[in-house]
């Protein structure tokens, strides 16, 4: 038994492919004991995956952009949240853009992330950043929550289904960043390519699980509820109401392959990538590695 550890951020809707394949034996059946670790920071997930200490990676495609821009080796391998699952919630005395004017807004980290989202996001609505308001990294969608609850943020993105909870408790969504932004990759599988290359057969096990479990995912509503209520301690309305989200929008890729065109719009959307002052690559596919998940679809057994 091969055992890997794997890292993702927080406790979010975003790792249920993980949470699937470990609760249905997927990686079990592929000889697999996957151990996976969650993280506050988001920034401490690409740290932890540079230094060798994780295998393998749920965490922000911003940052292994930016890691082969700074001659690194991390590369993905495959999609997560290829399109955005946010609603941009402010607080309970907040109804328009202009009341952020002089505010704070929270984003997971300052050089990337939800950041460049938030920038695009506020200077549509005639704010920019730093002159009309301020940003403070707080971390991921649950802390952010929380921060939000007790005043010390005025507004922040915040994913499915902790967008729901909010409104019913009366806060605000001013846009659903969606709708200006119909695809981004905000998260991926991510993997030192090093680490890969040495490791093929069990790279492309680890994703005949991950596109099993992305398969299992749109079929399965009932056990979706389940395990998210298991692993994020939702409730079952909460539960289902991020997994119609999901499904309705494909916001997770239906087979689990990184899609190049919604790393195309992040390219476009972040200004740390847009800006680099040698930035040597230029499209999404230059940052994929699709072989192990040619590999894996070729021989997964249905």
């Amino acid at each position: 038994m091969q055992k890997l550890k794997v890292g993702a951020i927080s406790r979010n809707y975003f790792n249920m492919p993980f949470w699937i394949a470990i609760h249905q034996n997927f990686f079990l059946q592929e000889g697999l004991n996957v151990e996976v670790e969650l993280f506050e920071p988001i920034d401490e997930v690409w740290r932890r995956l540079k230094s060798g200490y994780l295998d393998i990676a749920l965490g922000v495609t911003e940052q292994i952009i930016l890691d082969r821009e700074a001659g690194g080796d991390l590369e993905i391998v495959g999609g997560n949240v290829n399109r955005l699952p946010f609603s941009f919630i402010t607080a309970k005395d907040v109804t328009t853009f202009e009341q952020l004017r002089g505010r704070t807004i929270g984003v997971s980290s300052i050089k990337s992330g939800s950041s460049s989202l938030v920038m695009k996001i506020m200077s549509a609505h005639g704010l920019e950043y730093p002159a009309d308001y301020t940003l403070e990294e707080v971390g991921p969608i649950l802390a952010r929550w929380d921060m939000l609850q007790c005043g010390k943020i005025a507004g922040g993105l915040q994913g499915a289904p902790l967008n729901y909870i909010a409104l019913d408790q009366g806060f605000h969504s001013l846009c659903e960043p969606r709708d200006q932004f119909p695809w981004f990759q905000f998260t991926s599988l991510n993997v030192s390519s090093t680490w890969a290359n040495q490791h093929r057969e069990t790279m492309i096990a680890f994703l005949r699980a991950f596109i099993r479990a992305h398969e299992w995912f749109y079929a399965n509503r009932e056990g979706c509820r389940e395990i998210a209520m298991r692993e994020t301690g939702i409730t079952a309305e909460y539960a289902d109401r991020a997994w119609d989200e999901y499904t309705r929008d494909e916001i997770f890729p239906k087979d689990g392959r990184a899609n190049p065109s919604s790393i195309d719009a992040l390219i476009e959307t972040s200004a740390l990538i847009r800006e680099l002052p040698t930035r040597a690559l230029i499209r999404a596919e230059h940052y994929i590695n699709h072989g192990y998940w040619e590999a894996a679809s070729t021989t997964l057994l249905r």
